[in-house]
């Protein structure tokens, strides 16, 4: 367990430092001065002064901050010269600033997604065959198509399995493949398998390993990254819509226990293969990280994002200490998700 704890700390700690170096980087570049970089939330447990920052280790491993001088209108704390205010910076500057976390959390993830291509290349989607009565086999495909669509264009063949897994309803799915050089479209209902219990198409060994070599080490990269990406929104968007529920929902407690398993798992195949878990792991929550921070929510990236945006088609900016308030309220609505979603994690374990 002990183990288990370190890697989550060791992954928390790269994703986070990546999406605050983001901002920090940015705000360096435009002149921003930077107040507190910190990993981590609550009390503090260790920290230092530099260039008129304070870089800062804190107790709860549920985020981190980048703490701007005069952000959210705060009066200015400092005024030795080493960089200005956040709100008297130009709006693009500003802009930039703050996307930059989002930013180097995709880019973090591609250089994550780059290293994974390289060691497990990429699952082509290539049928093997299809069942017997299944829609894909009274739809004419065979072994040997090439799948090219599956509810939008797709790339590995787990796109298959990641759309069939949230298609709770058995809702038709458009298809696209090619066969000798040609393409076909068609539309396929899914069935339902009492002994899958889930809906299938009826494809099978639809998954046909590629080895990434030269270039395509970068597009099975970006191929990885793209489909962390989609996976993050399908899912929250099934969330949404009510066909995920808190048990679906992880914090940094259920995310420990992830590690745990995939640990656990991948032990018996060596260190390599636990190191390369971890990575994939990491690149997915990197893009998570990336994605739920670009929310329009208040508090978030994009909340704030969103003010600027206003900004700039206003002409002027939104009073600060207004947008502070609904900032601060809106950070305060996460801090409350968080706690419930760590009970949520606590008591799954328990059971």
């Amino acid at each position: 367990m002990i183990v288990t704890i370190l890697i989550f700390l060791l992954i928390f700690f790269v994703i986070v430092i990546g999406h605050e170096f983001g901002h920090f980087l940015l705000a360096k570049a435009n002149g921003i001065r930077v107040n507190e970089f910190s990993i981590g939330m609550g009390p503090k447990l260790a920290g230092f002064s530099r260039g008129g920052t304070e870089y800062a280790l804190r107790l709860l491993p549920i985020g981190g901050a980048c703490v701007f001088d005069g952000e959210d209108g705060r009066e200015s704390v400092n005024s030795d010269g080493k960089g200005k205010n956040f709100q008297s910076a130009p709006v693009w500057a500003r802009i930039s600033t703050v996307a930059a976390g989002p930013v180097f959390n995709f880019l973090l993830a591609f250089l994550f997604s780059i290293i994974v291509a390289g060691y497990a290349g990429a699952d082509i989607p290539v049928l093997g065959g299809v069942l017997e009565g299944s829609a894909a086999q009274a739809a004419g495909m065979q072994a040997g198509d090439r799948i090219i669509g599956f509810d939008g264009r797709i790339y590995l063949a787990r796109e298959v399995q990641l759309v069939m897994a949230l298609n709770k309803d058995g809702a038709p799915v458009k298809v696209e493949y090619e066969r000798e050089g040609k393409r076909y479209t068609t539309t396929l209902t899914p069935r339902y398998d009492e002994a899958e219990g889930r809906y299938l198409v009826g494809f099978s060994n639809y998954s046909q390993y590629q080895e990434a070599k030269g270039l395509k080490l970068f597009s099975f990269g970006w191929y990885q990254l793209r489909f962390s990406v989609r996976n993050t929104l399908m899912s929250l968007s099934a969330l949404l819509r009510g066909k995920l529920g808190a048990d679906d929902v992880a914090g940094p407690v259920g995310m420990a226990q992830i590690v745990d398993e995939v640990v656990e798992e991948t032990a018996p195949g060596g260190p390599l293969l636990v190191f390369m878990n971890m990575v994939n792991l990491a690149m997915l929550l990197s893009v998570s990280l990336g994605v739920m921070n670009l929310l329009p929510l208040p508090a978030l990236d994009g909340g704030r994002l969103i003010f600027l945006l206003l900004e700039v088609i206003r002409g002027k900016p939104i009073p600060p200490e207004k947008e502070g308030l609904i900032h601060m309220a809106g950070f305060i609505a996460l801090m409350i998700l968080m706690v419930f979603v760590m009970f949520n994690d606590i008591q799954r374990i328990l059971r």
